[in-house]
Formats: C-alpha cells, structure tokens, sequence
C-alpha cells in the first residue's frame, strides 16, 4: 500500500502582515488568497483544515507522479501570483493592508506517510507522526519566504530526479533536525517572473468630453482614508443611502476596480462594476458605472476625495447621467436630475451625520 500525500500551502509574512495593517482589510486579503488556493487545488486534494495563514491537504494512498505533483505546485503559485498582481493593480484603497498585499509570499510543503485518522463532532482528520512531520518542515533553514520544499522519502516515492531542472524548479538538497530525527528534503525557489501570470480584466479608465450632469461639493471631519473605507465598503451603504432595499456584494472582497455590487430597489437590480478616471496627484477617485436604470443608458458616479489636513478632507461627488435618445434626455433634464439631486444632497448629509456618530462609537469604546 503506498504513503499519503500530505501538502500544505502557507501563506509567507503572515504574521507581519495582519500586525502591521488594518485588521478587517488584512483578513479580506488573506482570505481571498486562501479561497482561491483551494480552487486551484487540481488533483482531488482532501482539505483537512484551514490553520490561518495555511492549507493543509491530504491524499490517501498518493497516486500523483511527479509531473502531476510539479503541475499541482505551479497551479498555486499561479493562482496566488496573479491575485497579488491583481491587488496591485486594481487598488483603491490607501491602507496598509491593500498596499502591502502585493509583498506576501507562498511556500508549499509537501511529504509522504502512513496516516491515521480521528473523528472529532463528525470531522475526519488526519493524525499521527506523518502529520506531525510536515507541520515541522514549515519551520526550516531555507533561506526564502518563496519556495516548494519536498521531502526526500515523498520525492524518492514519486521518483523525482534529485537533480531535477526545469524553468520554474531548480532543486537543491538540505536537511533539519526535528526531535532528534533528521528529515531531509529537497527545496526549490521560485521566481515569481518565470510564472505564467493568468490574464484578467484591466481596470477601466473613463474619460469625459462634458463636465458632469451634477456636482456637490462637501467637507468631512474625517481622514480621506477613513472617508474612502466608509464610502466603498457596502456593507455601511445602507446607514447613508435611502432608497434601496438590499446591497449585494461579497463580504470577503475588498472593493477594487472592477469589483461589482447589486442595489435592489423595488425589487429591480441595479448592477454596479467599479471604475475610475485620472485625477489630481493628490486626489483619491472611486467611480462607480451601471447600465440597468431607466431611462438613463449609463449612469456614472465618481467619489472624488482630496485631503485637507489628517483629520479632514472634501469630497466631491460628480454623477454623469448618459442617454441616447431625445426623449430620454428630455426625461433626464425634466425629472431624472432634479431627483438625483435631491438624493444625493440627502446622502451626503446622512453620510456626515453616520461619520459623528460612528466617531462617538469609536470614544466611547476607548475611553
């Protein structure tokens, strides 16, 4: 009968990484990172447990050869790369959290075992030394945060050559000692440019010929990037925003361009996708585009925020309202806008009174 695979993929600087920034930003961060290891789990990998900042995967009776293993590998590196390129590209956000992202790092471990299984409140888990075995290999003398370690029993199993070379592997020997048992294990760095980073959506860039069909202008008592996080988390829309019956958006993403919510009112969806255009140096710009409403073809808003001092900043909010045929811009100059005013002023004026209260929230909790 041949040994278990046992495969854990572990997020580098974790640890630092949720310390050092804003925590709620951090998690989003983190958790989108594991979520899409585990959907770049290509070979019927059992998860056995989230632990954090890790995976940990297990095979019974492993089956992989070493080009399914290596495939399996670069899949993660891949899916993991590509996010971190997508963060970077596509923030919005100020804070640490999302500025910092792009700086994490993976290692994947990956041994073999006998295994043993324990049930606890109907979870089947995996046990014994084995398991204990590839735990310790996550602390180890290689000298990156960047990099797949195999141990020597699992590549001697699955018949890796020990002096494998390929573009992303170059496979190098080393050796720890866990309880007073040696453990070797053969490592590889990886170099992030040899990966074959996935396409995805660039962020869309708007630009305007017209200045916009409404513009209001406000000044707010908050840092901008407090004002950002208040105005581009939906999860707070529904305390400054009349008129809509549910926001729809994924709590475990952190809003970037080309990120997409849903505004149900009266039971219509209103689909949202997240754009922006250039702005001054010193300006933070969140735009907003949907094509749903009548009678408006595309309606644009842009959060345009610029700050003042560290606890104040103005916030300018311009909404281009398109249509294209007669009737439709009529409708737009003889109602749409004069709504649309109206709405607005009230939401920015909301928007003021949640931030006060939210401020005298924040007092009383630390006092």
């Amino acid at each position: 009968m041949s040994k278990s695979l046992l495969f854990i993929p572990d997020i580098s600087g974790y640890t630092q990484f949720v310390q050092n920034t804003e925590i709620e930003h951090s998690q989003h961060v983190i958790s989108e990172l594991l979520e899409l290891l585990i959907n770049a789990n290509t070979q019927n990998l059992q998860l056995a447990e989230i632990e954090g900042d890790a995976l940990f995967f297990y095979k019974e009776s492993n089956n992989l050869s070493q080009k399914m293993l290596l495939a399996q590998m670069e899949s993660m590196f891949t899916a993991f790369y590509t996010h971190l390129k997508i963060l970077e590209k596509n923030r919005i956000c100020t804070c640490n959290a999302c500025a910092s992202a792009p700086n994490l790092q993976l290692k994947i471990i990956a041994h073999s075992g006998d295994l043993q299984f324990i049930d606890v409140k109907g979870n089947h888990k995996p046990f014994g030394n084995s398991v204990i075995e590839a735990h310790r290999l996550l602390k180890n003398s290689v000298d990156s945060d960047n990099y797949v370690l195999i141990s020597e029993d699992l590549l001697e199993g699955i018949e890796i050559p020990k002096d494998y070379k390929s573009k992303l592997y170059h496979f190098e020997k080393g050796k720890d000692e866990y309880d007073s048992k040696v453990i070797n294990y053969y490592y590889s760095k990886i170099d992030a440019s040899n990966l074959q980073i996935n396409s995805f959506e660039e962020p869309q860039l708007v630009s305007f010929n017209s200045p916009p069909s409404l513009s209001f202008n406000k000044e707010f008592n908050v840092s901008s990037a407090l004002l950002l996080e208040y105005i581009t988390n939906y999860k707070y829309r529904h305390h400054w925003v009349d008129g809509v019956d549910e926001f729809i958006y994924d709590e475990n993403e952190v809003t970037r361009l080309g990120s997409q919510h849903v505004c149900v009112i009266n039971g219509k969806h209103l689909d949202f996708v997240t754009i922006t255009k250039k702005g001054e140096s010193n300006e933070i710009v969140y735009g907003e585009l949907t094509e749903s409403p009548l009678p408006v073809d595309q309606l644009y808003q842009f959060y345009i925020i610029t700050p003042i001092s560290e606890s104040q900043c103005t916030l300018q909010v311009e909404i281009y309202l398109k249509a294209k045929s007669p009737i439709k811009k009529l409708i737009i100059f003889l109602f749409v806008k004069k709504a649309f005013k109206k709405n607005t002023q009230t939401a920015l004026n909301k928007l003021e009174m949640f931030l006060e209260q939210a401020k005298e929230s924040k007092k009383e909790l630390t006092n």
